[in-house]
């Protein structure tokens, strides 16, 4: 088994966890988990579109583990691009435009959580990356 693979299966099931966890709670108690504020997208948190996005790529890199494909690497390279560009928007939205109690935040994990997903949608990039241009 690639190393690559093992790094972006285990990212993205982290990554996957810890937005369905903001999501899921979001959803049933109507704010955010934990004490910070929430950045929304097109009327919707942005803990819902990262939820969908590190779903795909966990179940992209599970898919992999069956068959080691090129083209399924190729998806899991042009959706984490996308996810770093959303966690990039989200997270400069919530660092300049704090949407918290009288503008202050108290982050729960030292920096927004948005970071936290820009972080993994990184490492998921590089490591596929490197996967693509070993491979071709």
């Amino acid at each position: 088994m690639n190393k690559n693979i093992k790094i972006i299966f285990i990212f993205s099931l982290i990554g996957t966890l810890f937005s369905g966890y903001l999501t899921f709670s979001k959803l049933f108690t109507g704010s955010c988990p934990l004490t910070e504020g929430c950045p929304y997208f097109l009327g919707y948190p942005a803990c819902y579109y990262g939820f969908i996005l590190f779903t795909l790529l966990l179940i992209l890199s599970i898919l992999l583990f069956k068959k080691e494909n090129i083209n399924l690497m190729k998806k899991i390279y042009y959706i984490s691009l996308i996810g770093i560009l959303f966690s990039l928007y989200s997270s400069i939205k919530e660092l300049l435009y704090p949407n918290c109690l009288n503008g202050i935040c108290n982050y729960s994990f030292l920096i927004p959580t948005c970071i936290y997903g820009l972080i993994m949608y990184v490492l998921i990039f590089i490591n596929s990356k490197i996967y693509i241009k070993r491979n071709e």
